[in-house]
C-alpha cells in the first residue's frame, strides 16, 4: 500500500493566449497518501514536470510530513509549461483552468497544495479564488503559501530555511562542535540558501561561500549576507559582486568547512566529487541533492547528513501552521510561528537520532525509518475498507 499512489490524475488545460490563439497543456495531480491527514504538497509549473515525476514528490512528501508528525499526507501537482514565454495573464488563465480541472480533489479536508518550482504566493491566491468561485464562499485554507494579507502566516517565506538553521545547530552540538565561527558554505541563493545563511550568520556560524547559477563568491574571513542580498535584489545574480573572490559553484561544494549547505539542485553531490567534500556536516536544504552513490562515500568517510526530509521540512511545517490558523480564523504572530516550528524541527531531529543511534545507521535511514513507521502504523490502526 505504501508503494502505491491513491490518485494519479491527468488533465487537459486548454487556454487563450494573448493574440487570442488556443493552446493545451497537460497537467497532473497525484495524492500519493492520505491515510494521516488531508494530501499536502506544491504545484510547480516547467517543461520537465512527467508523471513520474509528480508521483516520486508525491511520494517525498508522505514521508517528509511523517518525519515531523504534522497531520498531512502527501501530494504533488504540475503543469507541462514554460512559464518564461507566459505573460502574467496566460499565467492566471493556466492556473485557473488547471484549478477547476482538479476541483474535485481540492479542499481543506482533502488537497491543500502550496507553491513550487516556478509558482509563487501570486499563483496561490488564484487558486483559491478559483476555488472559493466554485463553493461560493471564501475558503482559505484550500492552499498555503498565500500572501499574508489573504490568509498566508507570518515566517512563511523564512520557514524552510530557518527550519535548516535549527537542525545544523543541533547536528553541531551532538557532534560537539562549536555553533559559534563554524564556517558554512551555501550551494544556491535563493529563497532557502538566502534565508538559511542569513540566520546561521545571525547564529553565530560564519559563512565563507556562497553560489547561485552565476558562479560563487568566497571570503574566508565571512560574507556579508545581507549586503549579498540586496545585490541580488539589485542585479539578480551574484556574477557582479565585487567585495568577494570569485570561485566556481563546484567548488562551492569542496571547500574546507565545518558545515555545507546545498539549497539549489538535486544530483549535485555524486560519486565524482562527494571524496572531494570537506565539510563534517551536510544540511540538505534542497530536494534530493545527494545521489545514493554518493551518501555511501560520505557515509565511509564519516561525514554526519542531515537528510532532506527533515532538514527541509520547515517549509511544510509553518504551511500547517498557516493551515490551522486559516481553519480556526485565528492568525499568530511571527514570534509564535517561529517558536512553533523550533520545538517542531528540534523534536523530530532528536527522534530521527534516536532512531539512527538504536539501529546503527544513518540519518537518511533512520529518518525514513521513522517516517514509514508512522503511515504504516496508521495503516494497521485504520484497516482497510473492503
Amino acid at each position: 500500500m505504501l508503494r502505491t499512489p491513491e490518485k494519479q490524475i491527468i488533465v487537459a488545460v486548454p487556454f487563450a493566449r494573448d493574440n487570442g490563439e488556443v493552446e493545451v497543456y497537460t497537467g497532473y495531480r497525484v495524492l500519493y497518501n492520505t491515510s494521516r491527514g488531508p494530501a499536502k504538497g506544491g504545484i510547480r509549473f516547467d517543461l520537465n514536470v512527467t508523471l513520474d515525476e509528480v508521483k516520486a514528490l508525491a511520494a517525498w512528501m508522505t514521508w517528509k510530513c511523517a518525519v515531523v508528525n504534522i497531520p498531512f499526507g502527501g501530494a504533488k501537482g504540475g503543469v507541462v509549461c514554460d512559464p518564461a514565454t507566459l505573460s502574467n495573464a496566460e499565467l492566471e488563465r493556466i492556473t485557473r483552468r488547471y484549478t477547476s480541472a482538479i476541483i474535485e480533489t481540492l479542499g481543506p479536508d482533502s488537497d491543500v497544495p502550496a507553491p513550487d518550482m516556478n509558482t509563487n504566493e501570486r499563483v496561490m491566491a488564484w487558486i483559491m479564488d478559483t476555488y472559493s468561485m466554485h463553493k461560493r464562499h471564501t475558503v482559505t485554507a484550500v492552499v498555503t503559501g498565500k500572501p499574508v494579507e489573504m490568509g498566508g502566516s507570518l515566517g512563511r517565506r523564512e520557514a524552510t530555511g530557518r527550519g535548516c538553521t535549527i537542525v545544523t545547530r543541533e547536528a553541531l552540538e551532538r557532534l560537539r562542535m562549536p555553533v559559534e565561527g563554524a564556517r558554512v558554505s551555501v550551494h544556491g541563493f535563493g529563497n532557502v540558501g538566502s534565508i538559511a545563511a542569513q540566520l546561521m550568520e545571525e547564529m553565530g556560524l560564519t559563512v565563507v561561500a556562497v553560489s547561485d547559477k552565476s558562479g560563487g563568491v568566497y571570503n574566508p574571513q565571512g560574507l556579508r549576507i545581507r549586503d549579498l542580498q540586496q545585490h541580488v535584489r539589485q542585479h539578480r545574480y551574484l556574477s557582479e559582486y565585487k567585495e568577494a573572490e570569485r570561485i566556481t559553484s563546484d567548488q562551492v561544494l569542496t571547500l574546507d568547512c565545518e558545515v555545507l549547505v546545498p539549497a539549489a539542485l538535486e544530483n549535485v553531490i555524486t560519486s565524482e566529487n562527494a571524496g572531494d567534500i570537506k565539510a563534517r556536516i551536510i544540511c540538505e536544504g534542497a530536494n534530493g541533492p545527494t545521489s545514493a552513490a554518493a551518501d555511501k562515500i560520505l557515509e565511509s568517510n564519516g561525514v554526519f547528513v542531515i537528510p532532506d526530509i527533515l532538514a527541509n521540512a520547515g517549509g511544510v511545517t509553518v504551511s500547517y501552521f498557516e493551515w490551522v490558523q486559516d481553519r480556526g480564523g485565528y492568525f499568530w504572530d511571527e514570534e509564535t510561528v517561529n517558536q512553533r516550528l523550533e520545538r517542531i524541527m528540534v523534536q523530530s531531529f532528536q527522534e530521527v537520532a534516536q532512531m539512527s543511534g538504536r539501529h546503527g545507521i544513518n540519518m537518511r535511514i533512520g529518518a525514513y525509518m521513522q517516517a514509514i513507521e508512522r503511515v504504516a502504523t496508521v495503516h494497521r490502526l485504520r484497516g482497510m475498507y473492503a
